[in-house]
């Protein structure tokens, strides 16, 4: 025997074959030996209700196009990716016929303003003279009658520089709130009409997701429940902020809005909704993350009183946010592994990691 080894085997040979089955050999019998680091849940009962998945739309509460008040030369338009808070400028009107105006209205509310206090002097003078010059009465009268007449003529002036005012403010159109301006609808040099929109402002900060589900579901849907919205691998908990109470007739379907987390999602992203299809029931459930694949099937792993992992083969039911209905030999209060769980071994002694 020794020399059909020698034979098959050199003795350098033979040597490296014993390492390399070491090796191999060694992570199963140390995966044995020693404690393994684990985090673990409390498995409990929940009130969840089984869901179907219907598409969905992120937008921003806020996404306008904003259009010119007066007519003219664009001189500024902001370009595309532009940050604007509320009340920045976002796009500009030539104003130099209007400032001109302005000007020409100030010095004619001046010189009315002038008349207006000359003509008030002359009537208190006239006043202090009319019980002992008779003229001084007829002058009075015709006093007054200016003053009135000059401070109509101030009103008017004072008005048409208001209005004039006015116009020149509107040569700047501003955000009406804080967001980014996404598309330029008119470029720099162009003219605009009075109502031409020239660029589309977006909030980037308050977001909704609108989704449409079938009618039938309407009754379980309501204000303020939270939903999984699931976009590629990521998912998160939106809250129902409206149910619009009327369905579409022709597609037989409701619609309804959810916050999102800006954070989250961006504007345009299309992901799913978890719609609840009926009441919601109470059910066993464990953190999704406890579920190991093998090719045995889905299980997980239970920490016994002796701290030692026991894998139990479970079969998962409906799951809302991070939970996962299980059916299987697991009761509320069992300590399931959630990390730690993916080379662990039946029987393998666990060290519990703090949380």
């Amino acid at each position: 025997m020794n020399s059909i080894a020698a034979q098959l085997f050199p003795r350098p040979a033979a040597l490296f074959v014993l390492v390399v089955l070491a090796a191999v050999l060694q992570p199963a019998t140390a995966q044995m030996g020693g404690p393994a680091l684990v985090k673990v849940a409390i498995a409990s009962i929940k009130d969840i209700a089984p869901v179907t998945m219907v598409p969905g739309t992120v937008v921003s509460r806020n996404d306008a196009r904003l259009s010119a008040e007066v007519s003219g030369r664009l001189n500024m338009v902001s370009e595309v990716g532009t940050v604007v808070a509320l009340g920045d400028p976002v796009a500009e009107i030539e104003d130099t016929t209007l400032r001109l105006r302005n000007a020409e209205l100030q010095a004619l509310v001046g010189r009315a303003e002038a008349l207006l206090r000359f003509l008030e002097k002359e009537e208190q003078r006239y006043t202090e003279l009319e019980e002992s010059n008779l003229a001084a009465v007829t002058q009075l009268e015709q006093t007054r009658t200016d003053r009135d007449v000059a401070r109509g003529d101030l009103e008017v002036a004072r008005a048409r520089l208001q209005q004039n005012e006015d116009q020149l403010a509107r040569t700047k159109i501003r955000a009406p709130y804080d967001g980014v301006v996404v598309e330029r609808l008119m470029m720099r040099g162009e003219r605009v009409d009075e109502g031409s929109n020239v660029v589309r402002l977006v909030d980037h900060e308050h977001l909704e997701i609108i989704a449409r589900a079938p009618l039938e579901y309407y009754r379980f849907v309501q204000p303020g429940h939270l939903l999984d919205v699931t976009a590629g691998s990521q998912t998160a908990l939106a809250e129902v902020r409206t149910v619009v109470a009327v369905g579409d007739e022709n597609t037989h379907q409701f619609e309804l809005r959810l916050d999102v987390d800006a954070s989250l999602f961006p504007v345009g992203q299309t992901l799913r909704v978890s719609i609840p299809t009926s009441d919601s029931r109470e059910v066993l459930t464990v953190p999704r993350d406890a579920l190991v694949l093998r090719p045995e099937g889905q299980s997980i792993f239970v920490v016994d009183a002796n701290d030692q992992a026991q894998q139990v083969q479970v079969t998962v039911g409906v799951g809302q946010g991070q939970d996962i209905e299980i059916l299987g030999s697991v009761s509320p209060g069992d300590r399931v592994v959630i990390r730690g769980n993916e080379r662990l071994q039946p029987g393998q002694d666990v060290s519990i990691m703090d949380s």
